[in-house]
């Protein structure tokens, strides 16, 4: 049997270019672990990319959008046709993640994998197998066909939007009902217990929430033996309780880390593909850095799951990559400090006295 694309190892990050960088920070003018995780950052940066000098110049944002059947059971503040009135948004330059990918001079591409549109909306690259999931309170989300389409659509953003070269790839979502099934998918994958992970979502009131976690609470009765019990239950889990934007972001992680290119994760619904992705493919976690810890009440239980520290914690709520925008000039900065302070020797600056 040929082995499917999306369990074939990434490579690992070069040994020889973390001691590079390591031995870089201890020459450079500051007490040796002084600038903390932007250390760190740097060092785990430069053996990604296999390089001492690591860089975070060449960053595309890439953002799949597709809608849930299970927005229909009222599990969003707001109604499903918001899901195509933002892709004409994001197109607009309006939306958060456009505006940030704007300032910080990013390419943003937008891939509709899955939305209710019934034609392409300009400026958005549509490659989608169908309009919508089913809701999977009831059924699967989607069949194996359409799993298998949105992890080609994903190889195929994650080719055009590094196709120029790419240092890091920025990762985002947009899709009415999507934190149910982020919810649902880390509830059954982590595990993780139901309360306290299905959250307020776009902004729903308490007994829109429990409706909300009643519904997970069925979905999970109904697929979690047969996700326990599948050959990669990653993936199973995905096709059963996932999306067509969920399942095209884990395979994008997949298909970026077998290219060699780091992903910025952002935060619940990101944080929960990635959750799906490193179950399905094992060797993609070191791949992976962490950008925010979300509002959202179960994302800080998915990052823990991960072993994951994410760098900043600033009650966002709003998806589309926003988070780790943010996160990057972070990034930028942990590389410049690396790269280009001075070293003791340059500096003539006296190192460290050794102990007496």
């Amino acid at each position: 049997m040929t082995q499917d694309w999306f369990t074939r190892a990434c490579p690992a990050p070069s040994s020889a270019h973390r001691q590079q960088a390591i031995s870089r920070q201890r020459q450079l003018t500051k007490p040796e672990g002084a600038l903390g995780r932007l250390e760190t950052l740097a060092i785990e940066l430069a053996a990604l990319q296999g390089r001492e000098r690591p860089r975070a110049a060449r960053v595309p944002v890439l953002v799949f959008a597709g809608d849930h059947g299970i927005a229909a059971r009222g599990v969003s503040a707001y109604p499903a046709e918001v899901t195509v009135q933002m892709l004409r948004n994001f197109a607009a330059g309006g939306a958060a993640i456009a505006v940030l990918a704007r300032e910080l001079g990013l390419p943003l591409h937008v891939w509709d994998v899955g939305s209710l549109a019934d034609a392409p909306v300009p400026g958005v690259a549509c490659d989608k197998p169908r309009r919508g999931t089913d809701d999977f309170s009831v059924g699967p989300a989607m069949a194996p066909a359409d799993l298998d389409a949105a992890f080609a659509a994903a190889q195929r953003a994650v080719a055009a939007a590094c196709a120029d070269g790419a240092d890091l790839l920025l990762l985002g979502e947009m899709g009415i009902g999507n934190t149910t099934a982020a919810s649902a998918l880390a509830a059954v994958l982590g595990p993780l217990p139901l309360e306290g992970m299905v959250g307020a979502g776009t902004g729903l009131d308490a007994p829109r929430v429990a409706r909300k976690q009643q519904l997970v609470a069925q979905a999970l009765a109904l697929h979690g033996a047969a996700i326990d019990a599948a050959a990669i239950p990653g993936h199973e889990a995905l096709r059963r309780v996932g999306g067509l934007e969920i399942a095209a972001l884990a395979a994008a992680m997949i298909a970026a880390a077998q290219r060699g290119v780091p992903v910025l994760v952002d935060g619940f619904i990101v944080s929960a593909a990635a959750l799906a992705a490193v179950r399905i493919n094992p060797s993609l976690r070191p791949w992976l850095l962490f950008s925010h810890r979300s509002a959202e009440c179960g994302h800080a239980r998915v990052l823990d799951c991960l072993q994951a520290a994410p760098l900043l914690q600033l009650d966002l709520r709003l998806g589309e990559g926003s988070g780790a925008a943010l996160a990057l000039p972070l990034l930028r900065l942990a590389c410049a400090l690396h790269n280009d302070m001075a070293t003791f020797a340059e500096a003539a600056v006296a190192q460290r006295s050794a102990a007496p």
